[in-house]
């Protein structure tokens, strides 16, 4: 049997001392052996792109979107107009169809699609970064758009998979609409079933912890809001196995990111 693992991480951008916590990062990757990671916050320049040095110093295959507005994050930061801002794949099997959106309502916030060319089916993955000050409304246009995306994906082999810091939490009128389980859904019979779902219902799952000192200077309280859907389907494959946190301490004396990543393996 193949477990395919999968992996979502935000990597806060620029923010918090970059260049210390990118050894950090890599560390959590290589102990968590994902097969197929979605990342956002990226950070990318006219000489690098960290999505690309990840996947080079792990082996795997990358693809990398942002979105078109980058001014927004720019002027964040002191890195010059050729810093974006962007989400990524990374994949142990090739990738091949990734296409690049900007979310509605805010062309700052982007949404990466690809096809997984996995050794027992080709995998449907789209990693989305949505909106933090759009509110309910705004993220709702946003979740529409990528459950009608996701409808359109091929599911002959396995189910299609939506990855992301989604930036609500679970019970958030928009989260349950996407997930088309306990209100009407945003695509009629699609639902989206929530891997955090069949983690040890003694950990709150907290992607955003007041933990994390880098969270804790924010006012928001912890709270889950990354997250794994897969399409619910009659396919054997893609049934959640199992499903934890990682990145949750720091490392060599520094926090990775302001995110806990979220882990699922998935049958084949």
């Amino acid at each position: 049997m193949i477990v395919v693992r999968v992996m979502t991480w935000n990597l806060w951008w620029r923010f918090g001392e970059p260049e210390r916590r990118r050894p950090a990062i890599l560390a959590v990757l290589r102990e968590q052996q994902p097969d197929v990671v979605c990342l956002q916050e990226v950070w990318a320049d006219a000489d690098e792109n960290l999505a690309g040095w990840l996947a080079g110093e792990l082996g795997l295959h990358w693809a990398f979107g942002a979105a078109s507005d980058q001014e927004t994050w720019r002027v964040r930061v002191d890195g010059g107009q050729d810093l974006r801002n962007g989400v990524a794949v990374l994949s142990r099997w090739p990738i091949r169809a990734d296409k690049t959106y900007d979310l509605p309502g805010d062309s700052s916030r982007a949404a990466l699609s690809v096809l997984v060319d996995a050794p027992h089916a080709t995998i449907a993955v789209v990693t989305a970064h949505l909106s933090v000050l759009s509110g309910s409304a705004g993220r709702s246009a946003q979740l529409d758009w990528l459950a009608r995306h996701i409808a359109g994906l091929p599911a002959d082999e396995h189910p299609p998979l939506a990855i992301g810091d989604f930036n609500a939490l679970p019970d958030s009128d928009e989260m349950r609409r996407f997930a088309g389980a306990l209100t009407v859904p945003s695509v009629p019979g699609q639902v989206m079933l929530d891997a955090w779902l069949y983690a040890n219902p003694s950990d709150p799952g907290f992607t955003w912890d007041r933990a994390n000192p880098h969270a804790a200077a924010w006012v928001a309280p912890s709270g889950r809001i990354d997250y794994i859907h897969v399409l619910q389907s009659p396919h054997r494959a893609g049934r959640v196995l199992n499903v934890h946190r990682a990145g949750t301490a720091p490392i060599d004396g520094i926090w990775p990111t302001d995110h806990a990543a979220v882990v699922a393996d998935l049958s084949d």
